[in-house]
């Protein structure tokens, strides 16, 4: 079960005006699932995205990064789960472009205004008739009201639905944004597969919300992991529909720094869900970096730790092993680190000083902590100013069977 994360309720999740949404079952991969999710705008909405950095970038990302940079306005977005459509060469580009025109048909758009995104199995075909079957059911049941169905019509390995809403005053006017994401394995920065998508009805200059999804992300899927793994299709998409009627935020605005923070609060939310809901996690742990010379080498750090399968098996196991952590440290990458002077804490207690074991620590305290199913793993390298925070979870027997089981 998901680590202290339940489904939001549909109640919670709060309509934005401008955006719709509708589900279907299509039978993309299995029988009786939501599998294909659209999103259809009003006019006037600015949409700005983060895509994976991996080079063997699925077909869907490819044609939302060309649609995007086309400047054309964009009016939905069609997602499937079930095939994620990558690996998939010029074939998997021409039936995500078809996807586009079928749905563009239907609501009487130009295909480049439909972004397309996808999820599943890689190495395998999209299944374009099947999705293209399933939209007009999926636009008969198009509702503002429809956030958590969307969060559930996304899902792949996910235990639960992820989603969140906050409301804020920007000019005298309430302004609500609204956001689902889903993953669960294969799951690391440069877009940490997941998916993501995040709506405002606050009027927001394209550049400013441009800069706040850049800040966000970095502040949120860029600092979680799973298991090491970049996935093809990862996706982040900011939408501002631009109807909540206040002075329109710019860069400049004073307003801009309330509104990028209400955007990172939310996609931290979402972000630190998709952990919880790691493949077979028990435990969720914050991996804390502090006093280094620059953020890269507290990131160096905090992933070698979050990453090593030797730290991620000894917190399922509640063992103390914390000298794993050490090696870790000790690997990640920075030349001239001085382990004399660095210190380890698990929760509030102290466990390494000096380049060995701390005086204080006994193995009762570790074990009590890491029976816990939040854990705080705090690194204080005393080299500079600079910490980094991010997300992990443990490696469980369910994990190995989950992937072993993915396409079966």
């Amino acid at each position: 079960m998901p680590v202290k994360l339940r489904a939001p309720k549909a109640s919670s999740l709060l309509p934005v005006k401008g955006v719709r949404l509708g589900f279907a079952e299509a039978y993309v991969k299995k029988p009786n699932r939501k599998d294909v999710l659209v999103m259809a705008l009003d006019e006037g909405c600015h949409v700005v995205g983060v895509f994976t950095q991996n080079r063997f970038c699925a077909a869907p990302v490819a044609l939302c990064r060309q649609f995007l940079a086309e400047k054309t306005e964009i009016r939905a977005l069609l997602v499937n789960t079930g095939c994620a459509n990558a690996g998939t060469g010029g074939e998997g580009l021409k039936l995500a472009r078809q996807s586009c025109e079928a749905l563009a048909g239907l609501l009487n758009l130009k295909a480049n205004q439909v972004l397309p995104f996808s999820t599943g199995v890689i190495l395998e075909l999209l299944p374009v008739d099947k999705v293209i079957a399933g939209l007009p059911a999926a636009i008969e049941n198009l509702k503002a009201d429809n956030w958590l169905n969307a969060a559930e019509a996304i899902m792949t390995t996910d235990i639960v639905a992820k989603g969140t809403s906050r409301q804020i005053q920007l000019g005298g006017k309430t302004v609500t944004i609204t956001g689902i994401s889903k993953g669960s394995g294969m799951i690391h920065p440069n877009m940490a597969t997941m998916l993501g998508y995040v709506a405002t009805d606050a009027v927001v200059s394209k550049a400013a919300l441009e800069s706040m999804i850049q800040f966000a992300v970095n502040k949120s899927f860029n600092c979680i992991t799973v298991d090491g793994d970049t996935s093809t299709n990862d996706s982040l998409i900011f939408i501002a529909t631009n109807q909540a009627g206040q002075q329109e935020v710019t860069e400049n605005s004073p307003e801009f720094s309330l509104l990028r923070d209400a955007f990172t609060e939310v996609a931290i939310e979402l972000a630190q869900a998709i952990v919880r809901d790691g493949e077979g996690a028990t435990k969720f742990m914050t991996v804390a970096v502090e006093g280094g010379k620059n953020d890269t080498e507290c990131r160096k750090v905090a992933y070698a730790i979050a990453h090593s399968p030797l730290i991620k098996t000894a917190f399922f196991a509640s063992d103390p092993n914390l000298g794993r952590i050490l090696a870790a440290i000790g690997y990640a990458g920075i030349e001239d680190l001085d382990v004399n002077t660095l210190q380890l804490y698990l929760g509030d207690v102290l466990v390494a000083e000096k380049g060995g074991r701390a005086s204080s620590y006994v193995e009762a305290q570790g074990a009590a902590i890491m029976k816990e199913p939040d854990i705080l793993v705090r690194v204080v390298l005393n080299r500079g100013a600079h910490a980094v925070t991010i997300w992990t979870c443990d490696f469980s027997y369910d994990y190995v069977r989950i992937n072993a089981d993915y396409r079966s």
